[in-house]
């Protein structure tokens, strides 16, 4: 997605060969313009595929995962990192362990929310290992979903998680795909 890309170029910094900072625009401060297109684009590549619900994992997934819902008209459900004192029963849990952060946690989905009778599209911010990913589609699986498909704003095609996912079955649609990274420099896959 050119529009994505061209604000990674203008606003991204790249901070090292596997970092990639886009938090004036995605993480930290949010541009919802970009984030109502980034919403149509999911929107339009998954439209026929009879989407009932959108899964994103809290934090940063939220805002693209919402502008996505909107588009399709389905509800969005946050797969929660954070363990809740009132989200005790009816609950599917999975461990995953961070790239960014290097920490390993508990990602957690209510039953109430996802079911057999769902048709789920993952959203997440950055696709790195695959972790993140991975535990949203065992969450998705635990319910008795299908899937339709990972979204990914920004994929480093570097790292090992595309093939990892598209391993397990499932297929990626990714807005960005970074090639290669170093101080200073973002280049991106040209198809």
């Amino acid at each position: 997605m050119k529009l994505l890309e061209d604000k990674i170029l203008s606003e991204g910094l790249a901070l090292s060969e596997s970092v990639l900072k886009v938090d004036s625009f995605v993480n930290h401060q949010v541009d919802p313009f970009l984030m109502r297109e980034i919403g149509r684009d999911f929107a339009s590549h998954y439209k026929d595929v009879h989407i009932t619900k959108v899964l994103t994992i809290e934090s940063s997934g939220i805002a693209p995962a919402v502008f996505t819902a909107y588009e399709l008209g389905v509800p969005m459900i946050i797969l929660k990192k954070q363990t809740s004192k009132i989200l005790k029963d009816h609950i599917l849990q999975t461990n995953i362990t961070s790239f960014t952060k290097g920490t390993s946690y508990e990602l957690t989905l209510s039953k109430d929310y996802v079911d057999d009778k769902d048709t789920v599209l993952i959203i997440d911010d950055f696709l790195a290992n695959g972790e993140a990913a991975m535990g949203a589609i065992r969450l998705a699986l635990m319910a008795g979903a299908k899937i339709a498909g990972i979204g990914i704003l920004i994929e480093k095609s570097f790292q090992k998680g595309r093939q990892r996912i598209l391993d397990a079955g499932y297929e990626v649609y990714s807005q960005a795909r970074v090639a290669k990274l170093g101080k200073d420099l973002i280049e991106f896959v040209r198809e």
